[in-house]
């Protein structure tokens, strides 16, 4: 039995894919299962993935449902669902995890509280640079004079956030501020996220149904948002931002005026 779920948002890339499960190859904490949560993604796609499936050494399940539009709240709903650890982490199809990355979910892990991390946003050149060989060699991680370089002179972004720091000072004091939850990097124990019955699957879009929202209905249970900012550290690939739109922030502003923590549009949709 894992410890830990790790649950993978995926939509057609197999590419950024294979380099992410290449950093998860490398994890220094390795007691933790693999769910991809694959929102519709193409019979090709489907086939490719099943050879990948075949040949990482860890265990992976594919949870797939068929593509009708945006529909990832209901694909990680099913994810939890399958997961067999008692643990959950959340990390999107298109970020790569520092070597600590598992280890420091796990490993701070409170009974009602959420973890959350932070991401680097590579630039293009950063992210053609990469291959699955030099990610399981360390390149992101080991090399961060050259995003920081990539930062100043190049298009990487956030780049500061890809410091890892291991003394418990600098940790403090880099997390005293609270942050919100972020939907690539967060974890917390299935029972929390069970009690407020998964991801509201009204979202049909991006943003907001995949953290603000799951985070203002765990905070009504009494869940605490603890960031681990420089300590859970991903890289976002690159891609072209997808557009967030108005209905979301409608529905949010709806469901923070009804302030209900369970909602009955998640995983359980029998019960009121």
């Amino acid at each position: 039995m894992p410890k830990a779920s790790v649950i993978i948002a995926f939509y057609n890339d197999v590419d950024y894919l294979k380099l992410v499960l290449a950093g998860f190859e490398r994890q220094t904490f390795t007691g933790f299962e693999i769910i991809i949560a694959d929102d519709g993604s193409n019979t090709e796609t489907v086939s490719r993935l099943e050879d990948i499936i075949k040949s990482t050494p860890f265990k992976i399940n594919h949870v797939w449902h068929e593509d009708k539009g945006w529909r990832k709240n209901k694909i990680l709903n099913q994810a939890i669902l399958a997961a067999s650890g008692e643990y959950l982490i959340f990390i999107d199809g298109d970020c790569v995890p520092h070597k600590e990355f598992v280890k420091e979910h796990f490993e701070n892990r409170e009974i009602r509280s959420a973890l959350t991390g932070r991401r680097v946003n590579l630039s293009m050149k950063m992210t053609c640079r990469l291959t699955v060989d030099n990610v399981k060699s360390g390149l992101l991680d080991q090399n961060i004079n050259e995003l920081i370089i990539d930062g100043l002179f190049g298009k990487s972004f956030d780049v500061e956030k890809g410091f890892y720091f291991k003394s418990q000072y600098l940790r403090n004091y880099f997390n005293k501020k609270k942050r919100g939850l972020l939907g690539c990097n967060f974890s917390l124990f299935k029972s929390d996220l069970l009690e407020i019955n998964g991801f509201d699957e009204r979202y049909l879009a991006p943003s907001i149904g995949e953290d603000s929202d799951v985070q203002f209905r765990l905070e009504l249970i009494g869940t605490k948002i603890k960031s681990l900012n420089n300590v859970a550290i991903q890289f976002h690939l690159f891609h072209q931002i997808k557009p967030r739109p108005q209905k979301n922030l409608d529905l949010f502003e709806k469901i923070k005026s009804e302030g209900k923590s369970f909602t009955p549009f998640g995983i359980n949709q029998n019960n009121p």
